[in-house]
């Protein structure tokens, strides 16, 4: 049976409907060894990140994928403590951010370390929370994967092989990506579970290039009106090129940051649903097309 791992257990396609594949809940972006880093009373993220949450869950949001691993302050238990409270179900991945965010540890641990841990996540749970990790998620440098971010990957399409787990990278360029897939793929893996974030930072030819070899383009800057001629312009071209099945479509908002003087000011995550998707059907999109990208598809590219 295929599974999304979420904080509230596992949940099965006909339990679930819209899926927001990236945002977050908590992250803190200064780098591990800062004093403080990730650091949060659960109740404080409660407060803040509660009402958000509500909202999208009335507005129609049924899981949130948080894409903050290993390097940026990933909280599995604040996470649970915070899914618990609003019923609201959130994916938490197992992996390691980029240089200069991979901790001491990783950066000496060697390639089956990583796989153990990574594999340890995925198939048990993370850090004795009691949440089981629903995927990877990784990163690389926008000029080319560093040694130590190479050697991840290796690890993570190792243990993403023996798990069924999909990889999501932060990869701001098209030609870091094809790199990436090709590391994978000479590793054993496989492209179709490759998850291309933040692809509109490169263009629309290159989107159709990563699609082509199988991977996923995650469109996750929806937010801002100016930008929505765009992102509706890629979504009717890669779906009028055949990939209406290999898109995703997200915010990348929220979030409590511990660096913040009370966590800071969330975005809420509620745009795609009460502005870019009307705006998306004026411009001739049916609702057949809607559901793949908000329910079929993130289903399909983090449920294992």
């Amino acid at each position: 049976m295929t599974l999304l791992y979420t904080t509230l257990g596992a949940r099965r396609r006909d339990q679930l409907g819209m899926i927001l594949p990236h945002e977050h809940v908590f992250v803190d972006l200064r780098t591990p060894e800062t004093p403080g880093h990730g650091v949060a009373a659960a109740d404080d993220v409660l407060r803040l990140m509660g009402l958000p949450i509500a909202a999208a869950a009335v507005a129609g949001v049924s899981a949130i994928v948080d894409c903050g691993p290993i390097g940026v302050g990933r909280r599995a238990d604040i996470l649970k403590h915070v899914s618990e409270a609003t019923s609201m179900p959130i994916v938490v991945p197992t992996g390691i951010y980029r240089e200069p965010w991979v901790p001491a540890w990783a950066l000496a641990a060697s390639e089956t370390t990583l796989e153990d841990w990574m594999r340890g996540e995925l198939d048990d749970q993370i850090e004795h929370s009691g949440v089981r990790a629903g995927f990877i998620k990784l990163s690389a440098g926008d000029d080319g994967m560093t040694d130590a971010e190479r050697r991840i990957l290796r690890a993570a399409t190792r243990a993403a092989t023996t798990s069924g787990a999909a990889i999501g990278s932060h990869t701001i360029r098209a030609q870091v990506v094809h790199d990436q897939l090709d590391t994978l793929e000479a590793t054993g893996g496989d492209p179709s579970r490759f998850v291309w974030i933040h692809a509109s930072a490169d263009t629309l030819a290159t989107n159709l290039e990563i699609a082509a070899r199988g991977a996923w383009i995650e469109y996750d800057w929806i937010g801002e009106p100016a930008d929505d001629p765009m992102f509706i312009e890629r979504v009717l071209r890669m779906c009028d090129a055949g990939y209406a099945d290999r898109l995703l479509l997200s915010h990348d908002r929220g979030w409590y940051d511990p660096a913040q003087p009370g966590g800071g000011r969330p975005k809420p995550y509620t745009y795609i649903i009460e502005v870019f998707l009307p705006r998306l059907r004026a411009a001739g999109a049916n609702d057949a097309l809607i559901h793949q990208l908000t329910v079929v598809n993130p289903f399909a590219a983090f449920s294992r």
